[in-house]
Parts: C-alpha cells; structure tokens; sequence
C-alpha cells in the first residue's frame, strides 16, 4: 500500500465492509489512522512490538506481540498491511465468540499446524505473565506456565492425544467461564 494506494478505491471500501465487521465510514476512518501512523502503509514486527509494549508499559510485550502479530500477518510477508489490520481488528473488536476463539487458537498454533501443543500453550502462557509484568524474582514463571498449561490441557484435550486441536479449543473454552475469559480478555 505505497503511494499509489494511500487512498482506498470504493470498491475497496465496499469489500472490506462486506468481510469485516465494520462500516464504510469506519474504514475510511480506520484507513486514515492507519497511513497516519504507517505512511509507507505497512506496519512491521518492530514497530508493533513498540506499539504493544506502549499498551503494556510495566510488562515484557515483545514475545506476546509477535504472536499476535503472526495472526495478523496473513501473508506472511513480515507486515501488515491495512487490509490485515482490519481483519483482524475486526475480528478482536467485534466479532463473534467463535471468530473469537478461532484467533485465539492461532495465537496459539505458534507453527500452525492446526494443533496446540504444550510447548507452543506453554510458551504463549509466559509471554502473557511477561506482558502482564508478572515477572519477579520471587515468582518462578515456568512453574506457574507449567501448571496453567496442565489445567488447559485437562480441559480441553478431550481425546488424550497431547495437542490440542481447534474444536477441541473452542469447545473447552465455552464450558469453562474461566478459561473463556483467560482466552478472551
């Protein structure tokens, strides 16, 4: 979205409000936020990553923020441009409890493999108390990722197989008001 795409065609407009959440008029407004801050109209791993760690000021956010910037990135090219961002800012603002829970497994899926595994649970679990600034010397940060890691599993690991997949998450976490608001907040 160089120069030459600094402003959104309606077409362009009229597509992104069919497939998000989002008027017309919302993104035109989101569009001029975005170039605003992302002149070259693309937004970086760096340059999120000191965006979440401005939200989260007495936190680590660098490890959180490339996991979610990963769910934004759709195509993979190391950016994301306006089309990404409003995706999936529509999904996170307002979205559907499922649409919900689906970004929420791909943050997840850190190889996207279609499962979660305990590593990858484990590894987005204590970038999360990193984030939230629950990192201490009086705290042992694996133990407390370990043992929240083996809670979800025995939740939602219906079938025993040591990953879980996206069914298996979405189903666990609608039946458990605490694990739906860990998953969702």
């Amino acid at each position: 979205m160089g120069k030459s795409n600094s402003k959104l065609s309606q077409e362009t407009i009229n597509e992104l409000a069919k497939s998000t959440e989002f008027s017309q008029n919302e993104v035109r407004l989101w569009h001029r936020e975005f170039m605003t801050s992302c002149p070259n109209g693309k937004l970086s791993k760096e340059e999120f990553k000191e965006v979440y760690n401005n939200v989260f000021p007495k936190g680590d956010a660098s490890l959180f923020s490339e996991h979610v910037f990963r769910t934004f990135d759709a195509n993979r090219d190391g950016f994301i441009d306006f089309r990404e961002f409003i995706c999936g800012l529509s999904i996170l603002s307002k979205g559907s409890l499922d649409e919900k829970l689906k970004w929420a497994f791909q943050v997840y899926d850190i190889d996207s493999s279609g499962y979660i595994t305990r590593e990858e649970m484990n590894e987005v679990i204590k970038a999360i108390y990193k984030t939230a600034g629950k990192e201490d010397e009086k705290r042992d940060l694996q133990s407390e990722a370990i043992q929240r890691t083996d809670k979800l599993f025995k939740a939602m690991d219906c079938n025993s197989d040591s990953k879980i997949s996206l069914n298996e998450f979405i189903e666990g976490a609608k039946k458990d008001s605490a694990i739906l608001e860990l998953l969702t907040a």
